[in-house]
C-alpha cells in the first residue's frame, strides 16, 4: 500500500500498462509506445474549498479512469510508477 496522501483535488494514479503489441502484430519498443491515459486510482485528495464550500471527490480508491493525456507529474515509489494529477483532468471513470 501506498503511503502517499494526495492535497486537495490531486489524485494519485498508477498508469495500466501499455499496449506492448500494435494492432498489426509489432512489437513495439519502449521509445515508440504512447504514455498510458487509463490509471487505477490509488489514493485521492480531501477535495477542495470553492466559494468558501468544500468540493468532494468525485472518485475513489480503485476506480479505474481515462485521463488527458500528458496531464499530472510522474513520480517513482518503491520502484513503482505513478501519477498525480488534478481531479478535473480525469476524463472518465471507466466501468462502474
Amino acid at each position: 500500500m501506498v503511503k502517499v496522501k494526495p492535497l486537495g483535488d490531486r489524485v494519485l494514479v498508477r498508469p495500466l500498462e501499455a499496449e506492448e503489441i500494435s494492432k498489426g502484430g509489432i512489437i513495439l519498443p519502449d521509445s515508440a509506445k504512447e504514455k498510458p491515459q487509463e490509471a487505477e486510482v490509488v489514493a485521492v485528495g480531501g477535495g477542495k474549498i470553492k466559494d468558501g464550500k468544500k468540493v468532494e471527490m468525485t472518485v475513489k480508491v480503485g476506480d479505474k479512469v481515462i485521463f488527458a493525456k500528458y496531464s499530472g507529474d510522474d513520480i517513482k515509489i518503491d520502484d513503482q510508477e505513478y501519477t498525480i494529477i488534478e481531479e478535473e483532468k480525469i476524463l472518465a471513470v471507466v466501468g462502474d
